[in-house]
């Protein structure tokens, strides 16, 4: 019985432990204002991109919600706007999937807003499939489709000085790779459907997100836009 209870105490530990460290993760204490700055995050009509998105339009920021689905984005659109108090708030659809779309999402975009202060690459999906051009959806969506949205606005990310492109990766990255005859032959990072494939291909899109950002750091060096990979919470 006491070995029992030893083990039962030990996970319940163990999940307190990374509940707080890695779910929860440290809160924000910085009370800086964002006044006169505009924010594009992508992927916020949900979960941790819905809540920053609230967070930033409360600080006073311009907030352009880049989601794929126009019912759930205008939703989003609607509460974001009452829980943050603010009508800075803007619904532009975004299909990460479609670099067609990428690219119509960033011609509307240069054309209706004058400034781009931060880049939020937040969206991301653990999906078997193809995007619309062929390509493994969790490398299209994940990597590829901010990877052309990136490139296609940092044109005006220098023009606004300061700048800032923050990519949400994850600790996950740790245990990807990429494997480029995969890459080469199906346009996929893996095959495969089951749980323990599928997760490992997430892995690997979460270290293409990590790669991109540390070459694209070198890359903008001398200039005034900085770039950030991060695990949510930490």
């Amino acid at each position: 019985m006491s070995t029992v209870l030893l083990v039962i105490g030990v996970v319940i530990g163990v999940a307190y432990i990374y509940h707080h460290i890695v779910v929860k993760g440290e809160r924000c204490t910085s009370q800086a204002r964002l006044h006169g700055k505009t924010v594009i995050v992508t992927g916020s009509n949900t979960g941790i991109g819905k809540t920053t998105a609230i967070d930033l339009a409360q600080r006073g920021a311009r907030v352009i919600l880049a989601c794929r689905c126009k019912n759930r984005g205008e939703a989003a659109l609607e509460e974001i706007k009452r829980e943050s108090g603010s009508n800075q708030v803007v619904f532009m659809q975004l299909d990460l999937g479609n670099l067609k779309s990428v690219r119509s999402f960033t011609e509307t975009f240069l054309k209706s807003e004058p400034r781009l202060d931060i880049l939020i690459n937040n969206a991301g999906i653990c999906l078997q499939g193809q995007t619309e051009d062929g390509f493994g959806l969790m490398f299209g969506v994940n990597h590829l489709g901010h990877f052309l949205l990136t490139n296609l606005l940092l044109g005006r990310l220098k023009e606004c000085g300061a700048s800032r492109i923050i990519n949400v990766s994850s600790m996950a990255h740790n245990f990807g790779k990429v494997d480029f005859d995969c890459l080469n032959t199906n346009k996929a990072l893996g095959l495969g459907t089951s749980f323990i494939r599928v997760l490992q291909i997430y892995c690997d899109s979460k270290l293409c997100n990590v790669l991109f950002n540390h070459e694209l750091a070198k890359r903008l060096q001398g200039t005034k836009v900085t770039c950030y990979a991060l695990h949510p919470g930490q």
